[in-house]
């Protein structure tokens, strides 16, 4: 349980989370040049993740992403692209969703920084 006073306020850095590298089997397509980490914070429920995630220059590609994901980029540029045809892009200062289920490529374009909280549906 999150503790309700300010204890339970939390930065959300590298240096105030827990590393947690998303294991590249959980991707359909890996590029050659993918890398990321990610640090987790205990969102106190199994259905919610979240955190601080960051990458450099590459690709994954997925047939069903696992959790409606908000994407808040602090810094960097991605392009999200569906699998049946069209993309968009997304820089600092913008953020987005990815529905659970969706279908397509990651593309990290140049390094990126991002908030993230996942929450899982039925």
């Amino acid at each position: 349980m999150i503790p309700a006073g300010i204890a339970g306020v939390k930065v959300l850095t590298p240096g105030t989370l827990t590393a947690s590298q998303p294991p590249l089997e959980s991707y359909d397509t890996v590029s050659d040049d993918w890398n990321e980490n990610e640090y987790r914070i205990d969102l106190g429920s199994p259905a919610v993740e979240g955190g601080y995630w960051s990458g450099s220059a590459g690709s994954v590609s997925f047939d069903s992403w696992p959790y409606n994901e908000l994407c808040i980029i602090l810094k960097g540029r991605v392009r999200v692209e569906a699998a049946e045809g069209g993309s968009k892009d997304f820089g600092a200062g913008e953020s987005f969703l990815i529905p659970q289920g969706f279908s397509g490529v990651w593309h990290t374009l140049e390094p990126t920084e991002k908030i993230f909280v996942g929450v899982h549906g039925d």
